[in-house]
């Protein structure tokens, strides 16, 4: 069993936040199968996520099937090879998602509503069976009371239309998941964090795997390997999420 979350943030950042030690919950990711598969089972708690963050594994539960044809939802854990990230000076907006932005249209913010973007998520994925369970949702939601959970927010006219949410620790962020329910909102939520990630001094910005639209805005795919020793170089840096400030810079070219 690893550390209590509140003993882990009192040991500096060089001792344990690393990937290339030794997981005191998992093994190390190089046994991963070819879905980059770990393990099943655990717990959805701080110790274990961090553990698993810190270590280049992810939680993401699936649907298995039994032989009598009954349905299971099980808690995996996974280190995919390749990692999808997104860089930040190749991190493309288009002219039109420019002029989205710039328009005034939504108005952005920042962990002002945590569990209304996870819950947006969850709804917005849930006719594909989402992986963003009732316990994931409590958990996530626990690691933002921690400060380790944030969320971008999107409003239109006061409402939430769109959302993103992820996990930082140090120099490291995670995005797991994101929604819309107006045309872009998504979108203009995932520009506004990258902008604000890199002003904040972030130096890996993950998003496990990639797919059409992330490919779109730049998202490229790298080997485990390195991906491990850019997550370790990541947890060396000092950085806060801190408030989401001015947005227009982040607009001003077309890669960030």
């Amino acid at each position: 069993m690893s550390q209590p979350i509140n003993e882990i943030s009192k040991i500096p950042a060089s001792e344990i936040l690393t990937p290339f030690s030794p997981s005191k919950i998992f093994p190390n990711v190089n046994e991963a199968d070819s879905d980059g598969l770990i393990g099943v089972g655990g717990m959805l708690q701080p110790d274990w996520l961090v553990d698993a963050f810190v270590h280049g594994i992810f939680p993401w539960p699936f649907e298995y099937e039994y032989n009598n044809g009954k349905v299971k939802t099980i808690l995996g854990w996974f280190s995919v090879d390749p990692r999808c990230i997104f860089e930040f000076d190749r991190f493309y907006i288009s002219r039109r998602l420019v002029r989205t932005c710039r328009s005034g249209r939504f108005q952005i913010t920042a962990d002002t509503d945590f569990h209304g973007v996870i819950s947006g998520c969850a709804k917005a994925h849930q006719s594909k069976g989402t992986w963003i369970t009732p316990e994931m949702i409590n958990a996530y939601t626990e690691l933002h009371r921690l400060g380790f959970g944030h969320s971008i927010e999107v409003r239109r006219n006061g409402c939430l239309v769109g959302g993103i949410y992820g996990t930082a620790i140090q120099g490291f962020f995670e995005a797991e998941s994101m929604f819309h329910l107006e045309r872009d909102a998504s979108k203009v939520a995932l520009v506004a964090l990258a902008g604000h990630l890199k002003k904040q001094g972030y130096t890996l910005f993950d998003i496990q795997v990639i797919n059409d639209h992330t490919a779109s805005l730049g998202a490229i795919e790298i080997p485990r390997t390195e991906y491990l020793q850019r997550l370790h170089s990541a947890l060396q840096k000092n950085v806060q999420f801190g408030k989401l400030v001015d947005k227009t810079e982040y607009y001003n070219n077309r890669i960030l």
